[in-house]
C-alpha cells in the first residue's frame, strides 16, 4: 500500500512540476535520430561526440522575415534548433517589429517569459486572470516578464524597427494563439491588440506607462 501511494504521489507531483531536471552535465539533442520511445524531450547525442559547438547559435543574429500581415517576425529556438538546450528547461527567441508591427495576443503554456528589448520601443501587456490589464513602454535596455500561461502581446512604439529577445524556463514553452483557437482573423487581432494602448496609432514620444 505504501509503494502504491509513493507511486502516485510521484505521478502528480511530475505531472504538476516544471521541465524534469537534467539527470548528468549536458545532453545535446542527436542529429536527425528518431526514437523508438515516445519521451519527454530529444534523445542525446553520445557523449564522446559532444563539442562546444553544440552549446553556441547563431540563428538569432539575422532579422527575421516582417514581410507579412502582422510586419513582424518571432524567431524561437528550442532544443530542436539549439542542440545544447536539451534538457536544461531553457529556449530563446528574437523578435522583430516594423513600424507598425505587432505580435497579436498569444500565451505559453509550460513557461513564463522575459522580454529584453535590444532596440527600438515596444508596447507590452499581459492580462491576468481577472482580466486586469498589465501595459507598459519599453526601451532598449528594458525587461517586461510575461507570467506563465498568460495571454500577452507587443507591437512596436517607435518611429524604427523594434528588435527584442525573450528567454522561457522550458525547452519547449509551446504557443497557443487565440486566433487560432476561436478561429478569429488577424486583422481583428491584431486590431484588437492595439485597441488596447491609449492613443492607437500614435507614437510613444514620453512617459513609461500607456
Amino acid at each position: 500500500m505504501k509503494f502504491f501511494v509513493v507511486i502516485v504521489f510521484c505521478a502528480i507531483f511530475l505531472s504538476v512540476s516544471a521541465d524534469s531536471d537534467n539527470m548528468q552535465d549536458t545532453c545535446p539533442t542527436a542529429p536527425g535520430k528518431q526514437s523508438i520511445f515516445f519521451i519527454n524531450g530529444y534523445p542525446c547525442k553520445n557523449p564522446t561526440d559532444i563539442n562546444a559547438q553544440d552549446f553556441k547559435s547563431t540563428k538569432l543574429t539575422v532579422a527575421g522575415d516582417t514581410d507579412n500581415y502582422l510586419q513582424s517576425s518571432v524567431t524561437l529556438l528550442t532544443a530542436l534548433e539549439f542542440p545544447g538546450l536539451n534538457t536544461l528547461g531553457l529556449s530563446v527567441s528574437r523578435t522583430d517589429l516594423e513600424r507598425d508591427g505587432s505580435v497579436p495576443f498569444h500565451s505559453h503554456p509550460r513557461s513564463s517569459e522575459i522580454l529584453l528589448v535590444v532596440k527600438g520601443v515596444v508596447f507590452a501587456g499581459f492580462v491576468d486572470t481577472n482580466n486586469k490589464i498589465f501595459q507598459t513602454v519599453l526601451r532598449k535596455g528594458d525587461v517586461f516578464v510575461f507570467p506563465k500561461g498568460l495571454l500577452h502581446f507587443c507591437l512596436s512604439g517607435g518611429f524604427e524597427r523594434a528588435t527584442a529577445f525573450s528567454f522561457y524556463n522550458s525547452q519547449n514553452p509551446g504557443v497557443v494563439n487565440i486566433g487560432g483557437v476561436f478561429g478569429i482573423d488577424q486583422e481583428h487581432i491584431k486590431n484588437m491588440t492595439r485597441s488596447l494602448a491609449t492613443g492607437s496609432g500614435s507614437r510613444v514620444t514620453n512617459g513609461d506607462e500607456l
